[in-house]
């Protein structure tokens, strides 16, 4: 009868120096997202128009922020 043994496989170590910059990047573009998707209307608005609000509309509800 065979025996078949497997060997451990080592799970690759990703240092916190590599991964930093991208995590920073990505926190970044998630609040820029939230700020367009949450208060890109009125007084704060960075684009004149309604044309940001309408196209994130369903996402402000589904999010929880209200709009009218």
């Amino acid at each position: 009868m065979a025996h078949i043994t497997a060997e451990p496989v080592a799970l690759p170590v990703i240092p916190v120096r590599e991964l930093l910059p991208w995590a920073i990047l990505g926190g970044l573009l998630m609040m820029l997202a939230i700020y367009f998707v949450g208060s890109e209307q009125g007084a704060t608005s960075l684009i004149s128009g309604m044309y940001v609000h309408e196209f994130v509309h369903d996402g402000r509800h589904l999010l929880g922020f209200p709009c009218h």
